[in-house]
C-alpha cells in the first residue's frame, strides 16, 4: 500500500482486512515504511505490514465502531520501518500474528534481518521476519481512564 494513501488515513478509524484472523478496527495512529500502527479496543497498539494487508476500509460515515478516547499523554513504541519498531520492542511481552496455526506470544528477545527470537516458558523459537503479518505488545488502554475522559467531556459540553 502506498504510504502516502495511508497518511491521509492518520487519526481515522479504518478496517483492516474484511475477514479472517487478522482483521481488526482501529484508530490509524501512523504509517511508515513498510507498516501501520493502529489502536484497537480490545488489543491496544498493533503493528500491520503493509505487504500483509489485502484491503483497508475507511470509516466515512462512522459505520466502524470504535469507541477508545486517546489519553493526552499516550505514547507508544515508533518507527520508521517495521525492524526499527522490532527492536525497539526488544525484552517485551509481543504477540505475533492475530490468530490461526502461526500466532505466537513470548518475551522479544534479539531482532535480526532474516528473523526475531521469541522466549517463551523453556523454548526458544525464531520467527522469519518476512512471515511476521502483525506484532502487538502489552500497551492498552484502560476502558475505565477512557470512560472517565468520554464523561468528563460530555460534562464540559454541557456547561
Amino acid at each position: 500500500m502506498n504510504k502516502e494513501l495511508l497518511g491521509s488515513l492518520v487519526n481515522q478509524v479504518i478496517k483492516v482486512d474484511r475477514g479472517g484472523p487478522e482483521n481488526n478496527i482501529g484508530m490509524l495512529l501512523g504509517a511508515g515504511e513498510d507498516h501501520i500502527t493502529i489502536l484497537t479496543e480490545n488489543d491496544g497498539i498493533i503493528y500491520y505490514k503493509t505487504q500483509h494487508i489485502k484491503s483497508l476500509t475507511h470509516d466515512s460515515k462512522g459505520g466502524l465502531e470504535f469507541n477508545t478516547v486517546i489519553p493526552e499523554n499516550f505514547e507508544y513504541v515508533k518507527g520508521e520501518d517495521f525492524k526499527s519498531v522490532l527492536g525497539s520492542l526488544r525484552y517485551q511481552w509481543v504477540q505475533i500474528n492475530r490468530g490461526g496455526p502461526e500466532k505466537l506470544e513470548g518475551v522479544l528477545d534479539s531482532v535480526t534481518d532474516d528473523y526475531l527470537t521469541i522466549i517463551l516458558n523453556e523454548e526458544v523459537i525464531r520467527v522469519s521476519t518476512f512471515h511476521i503479518r502483525s506484532i502487538s505488545y502489552g500497551l492498552k488502554i484502560e476502558k475505565e481512564a477512557a470512560e472517565d475522559v468520554t464523561e468528563k467531556e460530555s460534562n464540559e459540553k454541557k456547561q
